[in-house]
């Protein structure tokens, strides 16, 4: 598997994991069917993907961008979907985990 089918594979991690916080907060606490059972198929196929990724990408960096870019990516939805304005101090913290991102995949594997 080429370097970029394993981000590819990233990207979906991402996407899967979104997708499944996103269900988690719809199924109130895990009470209604329907988003229970899509955040579950959604975490399995996250963790999947996640180990295809770790075939070429170091265990550290691979978990360390998932997370970052999860954690992000699942802001822009809470901000989208469910009106949840982070305050100045949130945008803060999550400016410094693009950055650790940024530099983990940079810098991290020299």
């Amino acid at each position: 598997m080429s370097l970029a089918t394993s981000y590819g594979f990233l990207i979906l991690a991402v996407v899967l994991g979104v997708t499944s916080n996103s269900f988690a907060k719809s199924a109130e606490g895990f009470t209604l069917l329907f988003p229970s059972f899509i955040t579950g198929i959604t975490i399995v196929a996250c963790m999947y993907a996640l180990s295809m990724v770790m075939k070429n990408i170091p265990m550290g960096i691979t978990y360390a961008s998932f997370a970052g870019l999860t954690i992000i990516s699942t802001v822009i939805v809470g901000v989208i979907r469910f009106n949840q304005i982070p305050n100045f101090y949130s945008v803060v913290g999550l400016i410094l985990i693009i950055a650790g991102v940024l530099i983990v995949n940079l810098l991290g594997n020299k």
